[in-house]
C-alpha cells in the first residue's frame, strides 16, 4: 500500500505539472510579446497571498483528433477567488500556453462554476480573457460552453459587477460574454476583438484590414466604442482594474465603498467662478469644473475616446463614489448625438444598478441636427438616455453651468424626470432655444419688415435673452431648487449627496421595462 507520503509526492508533481501550463517554451513566448502569463496576471490582481484556486486538476474530455495524447491540468483556464483591496472577488483568467487559452467543455464549465459562486456570495466576477476562441476539436461542446457563459453573464447582469479584461485575441462568440459584462477594457496592441477576422472580411466584403485596425483596442475605444477603458501593457491594465473597484460595490444589495475624507477648509473652489467664458458661443473643459467639485486626484474617466461630447466616469466627494456625467463644451459644443447619448444612457444604468449616486452637471445647446443622425435613430437612441436617467432610483444632482436648451435640458436629469436636487449657476441659460433661433421665428414679421434688419435682429435677441436666458423663470417655478454661485458648488454637493445618501424610492412592481434598444 502507498504510504501518504508517496501520495503526497504524487501531488505535488501534479500542482507542479499544472503551475507549469503550457510549458517553459510557451511561456517564453507570451513574454516575448509583452504579455503575462495567466498566472502572473492573477498575482498581480489578487491581494497578496489571497487566491484560492479552483479546478487546478481538471483535463478536457475530448478524444478526437489525437487530443487525448494532449492533457494539460486546469485546461488552458485558472479559476477561483481572492481579494482585491481586502474585498471578496471572483476571477478566471484564461491560459494562452495551452491549445491557445481556446474555450472547450471543460474549460467553460470552470468559468461557470466560479460564475455561480459569485452569484450566489453575491461579489463581483473578473474575467482576464486571453484566447483563441472556441476549441475546434469539440466542436458543438465548445459552442455550448460559451453559450452557458453567456446565459450567466446575463442572469448575473446588474446584480454582480461583472469586468472584462481583453489581453489577447478575443474572436468569433467568445466577444458575446465581455459585450454583456458592464465595462469591457483592453490591452494597446496584444488585444483584440471581432466577430469576423480579417481574412473573412476579405472573403466577404473585399475589405483588406489588419487585426489591429479590425478590433483592437484604439479602434474599439474610439469608433465603435465596445472597450470602456485601455491600457499600454498588461501590467496597466491590472493596476487600473484595482483602481475602478474601488468605485463599485460587491453588488446590487450593498452601498458603494467610502473612504475616509477628512475637510480640509470650507470646500470652496473660487477658480470656478472664472470658468464660464464671457461669450456663450466659447467653449471651456467640463473637467476643469469635474476636478474643482470632485476630491483630489479622484476622477476615472470611463469612455475617455468614445463620443467625447460627454463625459461619464467615477469619482469621489468627500470619500463617497459617485458616477459623473457631463456635457463637453469643447467637443461639438456640448450637443447630444446617437453615440454620446448611447454612451451615456449605458453609464447612468450601470450606477443605477449599483447604488452609485449621479451627479449630472449640464451644458447642452440641444441634440445635432442632421439626415446622418436622424437615419441612424437619434430619437430612439436619445430616448435611451431619457430613459435610463427616468428609470434611476440612486440620489440624483443636476449643476447647470451654462447652456439647457430644448429636449436637451428635459433629458439630461432635470426636475421633471425625477432629479432630486437641481443647482444653476447664474451663467445658466434655460430655454426652448438659443436668443438668436427663438428671435428669428418670434420676430420674424418685424425682422423682415425692418430698414436696418441687423440692428432690430440685435435688439430682439437682448429682449429675449433677458426674458429667457437665465436661470430664475425656471427658479421661479420650482424647477431649479437653488441658483449658486459657482465657487459654493463643492460645498453644495457635499452637503447634497449626504442629505441623500438614505434615500430610498420604489418603481412600480413588473417584469421590466422595455428600453428603446
Amino acid at each position: 500500500m502507498e504510504s501518504m507520503k508517496s501520495k503526497i509526492n504524487l501531488l505535488e508533481s501534479k500542482k507542479e505539472k499544472a503551475l507549469a501550463g503550457g510549458g517553459s517554451e510557451r511561456i517564453s513566448k507570451q513574454h516575448q510579446k509583452g504579455k503575462l502569463t495567466a498566472r502572473e496576471r492573477i498575482s498581480l490582481l489578487m491581494d497578496r497571498g489571497t487566491f484560492e484556486e479552483i479546478g487546478m486538476m481538471v483535463e478536457h474530455r475530448s478524444r478526437d483528433f489525437g487530443m487525448e495524447k494532449q492533457v494539460y491540468l486546469g485546461d488552458g483556464v485558472i479559476t477561483g477567488y481572492g481579494k482585491i483591496n481586502g474585498r471578496l472577488t471572483y476571477v478566471y483568467s484564461q491560459d494562452f500556453t495551452v491549445f491557445g487559452g481556446s474555450l472547450s467543455e471543460t474549460h467553460a464549465e470552470k468559468i461557470c462554476k466560479i460564475m455561480d459562486l459569485a452569484m450566489a456570495n453575491k461579489a463581483p466576477l473578473i474575467g482576464l480573457n486571453d484566447s483563441g476562441g472556441a476549441r475546434i476539436q469539440e466542436g458543438v461542446k465548445s459552442l455550448g460552453g460559451y453559450a452557458d457563459i453567456f446565459y450567466r453573464n446575463t442572469i448575473a447582469s446588474g446584480f454582480i459587477p461583472q469586468i472584462s479584461t481583453i489581453i489577447g485575441p478575443c474572436a468569433g462568440g467568445a466577444v458575446y460574454s465581455p459585450a454583456i459584462t458592464d465595462f469591457i477594457m483592453m490591452v494597446e496592441h496584444t488585444s483584440y476583438m471581432f466577430v469576423t477576422g480579417p481574412n473573412v472580411v476579405k472573403t466577404v466584403t473585399n475589405e483588406e484590414v489588419s487585426a489591429e485596425d479590425l478590433g483592437g483596442a484604439q479602434s474599439h475605444a474610439s469608433k465603435s466604442g465596445v472597450t470602456h477603458l485601455t491600457a499600454k501593457n498588461d501590467l496597466k491594465a491590472i493596476e487600473k482594474l484595482r483602481q475602478l473597484m474601488t468605485y463599485i460595490p460587491q453588488s446590487c444589495e450593498e452601498k458603494t465603498p467610502r473612504k475616509k475624507y477628512v475637510k480640509k477648509d470650507e470646500e470652496l473652489r473660487p477658480a470656478l467662478n472664472d470658468i464660464i467664458p464671457q461669450s456663450a458661443q466659447h467653449p471651456y473643459d467640463i473637467k476643469d469644473v469635474i476636478r474643482n467639485v470632485v476630491d483630489e486626484d479622484s476622477f476615472l474617466e470611463i469612455h475617455k475616446e468614445y463620443a467625447d461630447n460627454i463625459v461619464v466616469g467615477f469619482s469621489r466627494i468627500a470619500g463617497r463614489s459617485i458616477g459623473i456625467v457631463a456635457n463637453q463644451p469643447m467637443s461639438l459644443a456640448g450637443v447630444l448625438d446617437v453615440d454620446s447619448s448611447k454612451k451615456g444612457a449605458r453609464f447612468v444604468r450601470f450606477c443605477d444598478c449599483f447604488n452609485i449616486p449621479l451627479l449630472v452637471l449640464v451644458d447642452v445647446p440641444g441634440f445635432l441636427p442632421g439626415t446622418d443622425q436622424e437615419w441612424n435613430g437619434i430619437i430612439s437612441n436619445g430616448a435611451k438616455l431619457l430613459y435610463a436617467f427616468s428609470e434611476a432610483t440612486v440620489p440624483r444632482v443636476t449643476v447647470i453651468t451654462r447652456k439647457a436648451y430644448g429636449g436637451a435640458y428635459d433629458v439630461m436629469n432635470s426636475k421633471h424626470i425625477g432629479a432630486d436636487i437641481n443647482y444653476a449657476w447664474p451663467s445658466a441659460e434655460i430655454a426652448v432655444m438659443g436668443a438668436k433661433g427663438a428671435s428669428e421665428i418670434i420676430f420674424r414679421k418685424e425682422i423682415k419688415n425692418a430698414e436696418d434688419k441687423e440692428a432690430v435682429m440685435k435688439e430682439k435677441e437682448e429682449e429675449y435673452a433677458q426674458k429667457f436666458a437665465h436661470p430664475y423663470r425656471a427658479a421661479a417655478r420650482g424647477f431649479i431648487d437653488e441658483v449658486i454661485t459657482p465657487e459654493i458648488t463643492r460645498q453644495k454637493l457635499i452637503k447634497a449627496f449626504e442629505m441623500l445618501e438614505n434615500k430610498k424610492k420604489e418603481l412600480p412592481v413588473k417584469k421590466h421595462g422595455n428600453i428603446p434598444l
